[in-house]
């Protein structure tokens, strides 16, 4: 028989404002000791250096996070331009360098390439895996490989800012699987002058923005006490790109069942995925048919 995990037994989102220099691994670690919580998640993985939103799944909303991870996000990047790494940001080995410096319209006319469906090769510094290996553990160990494109959904890339020469800032919206290194790095060659992201912030993903953020300093100073719960925001807020349905008290309990129940009429359409609530909560997320709905995920709350 497994061991039992200790914890409490709580649910809900907690959106920290990750700052540089912590793993996202080290943050959800952070997260679930402060709020003595049995079980956590984070939706969508932020490089060590990065900062910015990092979502915090608890408890039963942990059964929401791919409906965050899948939702549009939102980064701010500066990228360094006349030098590639081996990593494609600043923490890498500078592998080449370029005197060349584009003028702003140069800029702005490359960006157009990288919008909408396009293929990109993540980072050989990156967590994809090769033959079963994480790419960046042979990256480490010098063996030579090679990485497929894969595809991302761009929905807009725009320059913000021209600081210097040397450094240009982008805002990108993109979709689920998106490197933003990837993107430093193939605009500095499409420029012809190399390039790697210098820094990097998510400033919002799916409904959750980094201005609402909490920081790791709030976190670390009301950690076991009962004012962290306060920043507790509802496990329906990860269910945010779904319609909800509001569900008949009988329907409600067939859902907890794991059985299909009966849902108030509504627009949502024969074979949509929706969630269905009762008196607030989130009782079931499933596919909708004929004043039903049909249960993939049941919360328990």
């Amino acid at each position: 028989m497994g061991r039992s995990r200790k914890g409490r037994d709580i649910s809900g989102w907690l959106v920290v404002d990750k700052p540089a220099g912590l793993t996202s691994t080290a943050v959800v670690n952070k997260v679930r000791w402060a709020l003595g919580a049995k079980k956590a998640g984070h939706a969508g993985t932020l490089d060590p250096e990065a900062t910015g939103v990092l979502a915090v799944a608890l408890g039963e909303a942990t059964k929401t996070v791919p409906y965050i991870t899948d939702a549009l996000k939102a980064y701010r990047f500066t990228v360094r331009l006349g030098q590639a790494t081996n990593t494609d940001d600043a923490e890498g080995e500078v592998i080449a360098e370029s005197d060349a410096r584009p003028g702003d319209d140069e800029i702005r006319a490359a960006l157009p390439q990288f919008v909408g469906d396009i293929l990109q090769v993540p980072p050989k510094f990156s967590a994809v895996k090769i033959d079963g290996q994480r790419a960046y553990k042979l990256a480490r160990e010098d063996e030579e490989f090679e990485i497929a494109a894969r595809p991302l959904y761009v929905e807009s890339l725009e320059m913000i800012a021209r600081p210097d020469a040397d450094h240009v800032t982008l805002e990108m919206v993109c979709g689920k699987g998106g490197y933003v290194r990837a993107i430093a790095r193939d605009l500095g060659e499409a420029l012809g002058c190399h390039g790697h992201v210098r820094e990097l912030r998510r400033i919002w993903s799916g409904p959750f923005d980094a201005e609402d953020g909490v920081s790791m300093a709030l976190i670390e100073e009301l950690a076991r006490t009962p004012e962290l719960d306060d920043y507790i925001r509802p496990l329906e807020e990860g269910l945010a790109d779904l319609p909800e349905l509001r569900c008949t008290p009988e329907g409600a309990a067939r859902l907890r069942n794991g059985n299909p129940g009966m849902v108030l009429t509504s627009d949502v359409e024969y074979g949509d995925e929706a969630w269905a609530s009762f008196e607030g909560k989130a009782v079931a997320v499933g596919i909708y048919r004929a004043g039903e709905l049909h249960p993939s995920r049941v919360f328990n709350q």
